[in-house]
């Protein structure tokens, strides 16, 4: 098992790579889409949030995508900082919104998102995380409500009455000049059907280039979120997606935060199945207190998951991939982002070295 930070486009310098290694992490993974350059919702040093309804920002420019060039320096600089390039998480909306919305430029935007797999290939970067969805994060608010009075992110309530607006996908902007209305509501099996013709088309590509797929669940998990349908929303959802494609590289991006939020299901059987089976490319570790549509994220060592049983579940299955802190609520220092995640890092740091170190301790909590 391994650790792993997540970092953000603008984070990605070697002050952060040094931050990481400083904190006890090996690898990372980055996003490339700029949630915060092209936004004035998003706080820097924070993960991105925007309001209930209101956008993270602007999607990227739908005629350049990441090259094999730009994804090797990334690599390298890393390495560089003794650091491991575990993953690229999401796909930028402008690249491939008619993917997800059935619309004419689907056959191009198909291609985009070949291409990109086999640049990552190249580049030797083995795992896309990516969210098959339509309203995308969404819904969520933000304040002083963590321990302390730490800043943190959760939801107070339904978000249905302001449906996803034409023009807006993934809940960000990809065309600002749209005409004015809604998007049309779909159905869940409609959905899925489109999900089913992406991993189609695609899986044959990530199998040749050796990059997984990893999908994450939805966050947050509710059936619908602004008149448009979720994939998964419960644990036994991920199952279904997976037997559409199988494949080794149709894979999980697991995320125990969003299934502890989930209202069906039980995220330690979850998390033992999907890890037992080698489903899972890598892990989102977040922690929550609440489920859908009323919860709150807290700092790893509160809320309703015991992540030592978690973790336990996760060496005893034999799982040898990256765990990154998720989201974390911001601490009350000059540096909230970091100090926060430092916090995360240790914990499970100190987690693993009491596993090792004591292992009657391990038995205890892997049941």
């Amino acid at each position: 098992m391994k650790v792993g930070l997540g970092l953000y486009r603008h984070m990605l310098t070697r002050e952060n790579y040094d931050f990481a290694r400083q904190a006890g992490c090996t690898h990372v993974v980055i996003h490339l889409v700029d949630y915060f350059g092209r936004s004035l919702a998003n706080a820097g040093e924070n993960q991105p949030v925007g309001g209930k309804y209101e956008p993270w920002g602007l999607a990227g420019d739908p005629r350049q995508l990441w090259t094999v060039e730009e994804l090797k320096r990334i690599r390298r600089e890393i390495e560089d900082a003794g650091l491991v390039l575990a993953a690229i998480e999401n796909l930028d909306p402008a690249h491939w919104f008619d993917v997800l919305l059935d619309g004419p430029e689907r056959p191009r935007h198909i291609e985009n998102v070949k291409t990109i797999i086999r640049r990552m290939g190249e580049a030797g970067i083995p795992a896309l995380g990516y969210n098959f969805s339509i309203a995308g994060v969404c819904g969520r608010v933000s304040g002083p409500v963590g321990r302390g009075r730490a800043v943190s992110v959760g939801m107070d309530g339904p978000a249905d009455e302001v449906p996803v607006p034409k023009g807006m996908i993934w809940n960000m902007v990809y065309n600002a000049n749209a005409s004015p209305g809604p998007l049309p509501s779909i159905s869940q099996e409609e959905l899925w059907r489109r999900l089913t013709r992406f991993l189609e088309d695609v899986l044959p590509v990530a199998e040749k280039s050796g990059v997984r797929l990893a999908a994450h669940p939805d966050d947050p998990p509710l059936p619908a979120m602004r008149r448009q349908p979720r994939l998964v929303y419960q644990p036994g959802l991920y199952r279904r997606l997976l037997d559409v494609s199988p494949s080794r590289a149709n894979a999980l991006e697991l995320c125990v935060g969003s299934l502890a939020e989930m209202t069906e299901g039980d995220v330690y059987e979850t998390v033992d199945r999907y890890s037992r089976e080698g489903e899972i490319a890598y892990v989102h570790l977040r922690n929550v207190a609440g489920k859908v549509p009323h919860y709150r994220e807290t700092f790893i060592d509160e809320g309703d998951v015991d992540m030592l049983r978690i973790l336990a579940i996760l060496k005893r299955n034999a799982f040898d991939g990256v765990i990154i802190p998720d989201h974390t609520p911001q601490m009350s220092c000059a540096a909230p982002w970091h100090a926060g995640m430092a916090h995360t890092i240790g914990y499970v740091l100190a987690a693993l070295a009491m596993f090792e170190k004591h292992p009657e301790t391990f038995r205890n909590f892997s049941g």
